[in-house]
């Protein structure tokens, strides 16, 4: 081969990678700062409810007890701050929090469901009209 052909060719390479080397330098690379742990975790700085995640988490251990008998005795109670925790943790915290806990899903969403019922069935109050009693003020 004549060695103009391989110059030819040596010069092509050299500009097209000069271009190629000069146009990614020119782009701006945004920097990706990662997450921080608090970040990743939902942890409110402030107090935010957040925090209520964690406080759940450990009521939900506090209560384990009730958790186990619901299910392995078929008892139908649980007691409001078991079913409170419950609900804070599959309404308010992270999705699947109860599965990474070793609930399985089936179960997650059978103390979701008996929580969810337990709060609408609590019996209304009862204002009782104040009969006989006299009026003070007036």
């Amino acid at each position: 081969m004549p060695p103009i052909p391989k110059l030819f060719i040596f010069l092509f390479v050299l500009v097209s990678s000069y271009f190629t080397i000069t146009t990614d330098a020119g782009r701006a690379i945004p920097e990706h700062k990662p997450a921080s742990l608090a970040a990743r975790l939902k942890v409110a700085e402030n107090g935010s409810d957040s925090s209520n995640c964690w406080e759940s988490m450990f009521q939900l251990q506090a209560c384990t007890g009730e958790v186990i008998m619901f299910f392995l005795n078929g008892e139908t109670y649980l007691g409001p701050s078991c079913c409170q925790a419950i609900r804070t943790i599959e309404h308010e915290c992270w999705p699947n929090l109860l599965s990474s806990l070793g609930y399985t899903t089936e179960e997650g969403d059978i103390l979701e469901g008996y929580c969810d019922a337990a709060a609408t069935l609590r019996p209304p109050l009862v204002v009782v009209p104040n009969k006989g009693v006299p009026n003070v003020g007036g």
